[in-house]
């Protein structure tokens, strides 16, 4: 960790828009020495809607200011606006827990960004419901774990997979192909990230790609998303598509699906890791 690193915090806002906002956060900043080093909003209508801001700065010493910082802040400028507010250091590192099944195309492309130090964050372990992938995940010096899951077994697979990612800030699901408990939904709220495929027409079940060669699609594509109680419903990250004719074979569209897969679970990932996503009802804010 450099100093700047150590000295960095980012300020995330969502409240109802009124005048005075920019002026009353950046004058709070200013006033407890904090240079601003980046500062992005949104506002849902010119007038009445709702505000998202997005602040990232440098303050000296601020581990042992963020006690008082919190409370200055939370007194004097949150309270006035009624917001909803988080203060994060980019020095408190956050944890990730991946759950994977037996494809490794969005692990393995999570692990190794994390090895060239793209994701800013520690992987503590990942969990499977195979064995296939441990030598894989070992290779890169992380714990694998395997907790089997039947239809028979489910809440006793969850509570054990719960109770080994506890710790955890965030879980990542890459290509791990079990519908999660509820109980274990509610538990992780907004916590857990998902990708998944995204066809027009939506295919469904264990081949999606050769359905969507039999239909002879033109776009393919990938949905990251947090996952709610309502399957692949939540709140939608990231999205990308490529397109494709009717020369690709399903071994053609299942490599370039797999390729757009892996680079948005690693976009809407990182995103989370740097606290650029508001989650906004059903809805997300994504500042890039």
């Amino acid at each position: 960790m450099n100093m700047t690193t150590a000295n960095t915090a980012r300020l995330l806002i969502t409240c109802e828009d009124k005048p005075g906002i920019v002026q009353a956060v950046s004058s709070f900043l200013y006033h407890q020495g904090a240079n601003i080093t980046a500062l992005d909003q949104y506002a849902t209508a010119a007038q009445g809607g709702r505000y998202f801001m997005r602040v990232e700065f440098e303050l000296d010493s601020l581990q042992s200011r963020k006690e008082n910082l919190t409370q200055t802040f939370a007194a004097n400028v949150a309270e006035r606006y009624e917001m909803q507010w988080r203060l994060a250091l980019v020095s408190d590192v956050k944890k990730v827990g991946i759950l994977v099944s037996k494809v490794d195309h969005a692990l393995l492309e999570l692990l190794w960004r994390h090895a060239r130090g793209g994701l800013p964050c520690e992987i503590t372990k990942v969990v499977s419901n195979h064995e296939t992938l441990r030598e894989s995940v070992e290779n890169f010096g992380i714990p694998f774990e395997v907790v089997p899951v039947t239809k028979d077994n489910k809440r006793e697979a969850y509570a054990q997979i719960d109770e080994l990612m506890q710790g955890n800030d965030l879980l990542v699901l890459a290509r791990y192909m079990q519908i999660l408990d509820e109980e274990f939904v509610q538990k992780w709220e907004m916590k857990v990230i998902n990708i998944h495929h995204s066809f027009l027409p939506a295919f469904v079940g264990a081949n999606p790609y050769k359905q969507a060669h039999e239909k002879g699609v033109k776009l393919i594509g990938a949905t990251a998303h947090y996952v709610t109680a309502d399957l692949d419903q939540g709140p939608i990250i990231e999205q990308d598509v490529e397109r494709v004719n009717h020369d690709f074979t399903v071994e053609q569209l299942r490599d370039l699906g797999q390729d757009v897969e892996r680079n948005v679970l690693a976009r809407a990932v990182k995103w989370h890791l740097e606290d650029r996503i508001i989650v906004d009802g059903n809805k997300t804010v994504v500042f890039q």
